[in-house]
Order: C-alpha cells, then sequence, then structure tokens
C-alpha cells in the first residue's frame, strides 16, 4: 500500500474520531454544567469567579450610577475580555485585571484585584 493511501485511511479515521469525540464531549459538558477552558482569558474568568468577590467604595458608587446589578456583574466576568497589555499579572500577591465587555449597549470596564482566596472589583467605567 503506498504512502497516500495510507495517508488516507489515517485521514478517514482521525476525522471521524474527532467528530465522535467532540459529540460525546458537548454532551457530558451540556449535562454536568462543566465546560473546558484552556485560553488564558477563559481561565483567568473562571479563577475570579470561583472565590468570593468584593467591592471597592468606588466600584459600589460606580455600580449603581451605571444601574448594574450581581447579574450583569457575573455576565461581563463570565463574557468579557481580558486585556493582558494593560493587566498586572506579575505583583505578588494579588495580580490586577483588566476585563472588558458590552453590556446593556455600552463597553464597561472592571480593574479586578485577583488575589489568593479573594476578588475585588476595584475601578468600574465605561468607555
Amino acid at each position: 500500500m503506498d504512502f497516500l493511501k495510507r495517508l488516507g485511511f489515517y485521514l478517514v479515521g482521525m476525522s471521524i474520531g474527532i467528530v465522535f469525540l467532540t459529540m460525546f464531549l458537548k454532551k457530558k459538558s451540556d449535562e454536568t454544567g462543566v465546560y473546558f477552558c484552556y485560553l488564558p482569558n477563559c481561565r483567568t474568568l473562571k479563577d475570579i469567579r470561583s472565590k468570593s468577590m468584593y467591592y471597592s467604595d468606588e466600584a459600589l458608587q460606580k455600580l449603581k450610577e451605571y444601574q448594574l446589578d450581581s447579574t450583569d456583574v457575573t455576565y461581563i466576568l463570565t463574557e468579557g475580555d481580558v486585556d493582558f497589555s494593560k493587566s498586572d499579572t506579575e505583583s505578588v500577591p494579588c495580580k490586577t485585571y483588566v476585563i472588558e465587555a458590552e453590556r446593556k449597549q455600552s463597553n464597561y470596564i472592571f480593574t479586578v484585584q485577583n488575589c489568593r482566596e479573594r476578588a475585588t472589583i476595584q475601578k468600574v467605567a465605561t468607555q
């Protein structure tokens, strides 16, 4: 059997396997509510959401001013984009992340201090 024929069989088998694996993992993640985070943005947001959430006085005032409630904050911390170029990921013991998201026809920017045991929203701004 020549190389091209073996390569064709390999690629057909691998593509069938990938389709079945994708269907299996999607079904499993839908049933259990667990989803897989491999990219830095997703892992950072998941880590922030897994901790106790605190708010600075300034952040609470801005949340009231922009009429954002806890569901909006949860949405932004789930669907937002972490701007790693503006974030301080090297500080110890707490890292500071800048998270941007669109909600209610406005672009919001959250500055979140992520410590080992808790996450604190320091600032809330709009663009």
